[in-house]
């Protein structure tokens, strides 16, 4: 692997765990709970693609099949919140 790309995915890295950062201050102050759900959906995406950046860097498959586990697992999750938070109930 070339020493460019080892330095654009570091900064790829770093980028993605500071919207992490900056996310979790939104979701922590929010003001209303879709706030604090939105907030849950771009930390999932974040964690998701930083674990793709770590796949790609390292050069191993454990952290695609990770991110895939993580996009399942966040979109399940996103639409039983938005589910509860519109109607009280999740199971109908």
């Amino acid at each position: 692997m070339s020493q460019w790309l080892v330095w654009v995915l570091s900064l790829a890295l770093f980028l993605l765990v500071l919207a992490m950062a900056c996310t979790l201050t939104r979701l922590l102050k929010g003001p209303s709970a879709q706030d604090r759900v939105l907030a849950l959906d771009c930390m999932y995406l974040n964690g998701m693609l930083a674990m793709l950046v770590l796949g790609i860097l390292y050069s191993s498959s454990m952290y695609f099949e990770a991110a895939l586990l993580i996009a399942l697992f966040g979109c399940v999750s996103s639409t039983a919140m938005a589910k509860f938070l519109l109607r009280g109930e999740v199971i109908e």
